[in-house]
């Protein structure tokens, strides 16, 4: 016997349009600079960041790739 069930309903933050999802994430990071505890970066940080997700990519590629042909 076939149990039909009805479709999912979308909670949270998926049953917001776009629109309005771009709103809330604007008000809690306003709050977070307002109370201090939102993360600025440095020039530093954002290079040591960016060049660690460039090894981490680089990494992953070569481990992905086929060994090379013996000849």
């Amino acid at each position: 016997m076939e149990e039909r069930t009805a479709p999912k309903k979308k909670r949270g933050f998926t049953a917001l349009s776009p629109d309005r999802r771009r709103e809330v994430a604007a008000l809690g990071g306003k709050t977070a600079q307002q109370r201090g505890t939102a993360h600025r970066w440095t020039k530093e940080e954002a290079q040591q960041a960016g060049r660690k997700g460039g090894l981490t990519r680089r990494r992953r590629k070569t481990s992905m790739s086929p060994p090379p042909i013996a000849e």
